[in-house]
């Protein structure tokens, strides 16, 4: 799957740290971190709406949600 790179590696490593992670619970599938906040980061850059959001960050409720 094509994706945007909106953070860099050093970038995502100075954060990364700080999301949740997966607990491993039975339940909703967990969304991937990166993706999220590349997703997140993709809209405060190009000032869209959030209905407006591409594709490749996954439904933009959940970026919302975020």
């Amino acid at each position: 799957m094509s994706r945007f790179q909106m953070l860099s590696d050093a970038q995502w490593s100075l954060i990364e740290g700080m999301l949740p992670r997966p607990t491993g619970r039975p339940g909703r599938k967990f969304s991937d971190a990166r993706t999220m906040v590349e997703g997140i980061v993709y809209r405060y850059r190009t000032g869209i709406a959030w209905r407006d959001l591409p594709a490749v960050f996954g439904p933009w409720q959940t970026v919302w949600t975020w």
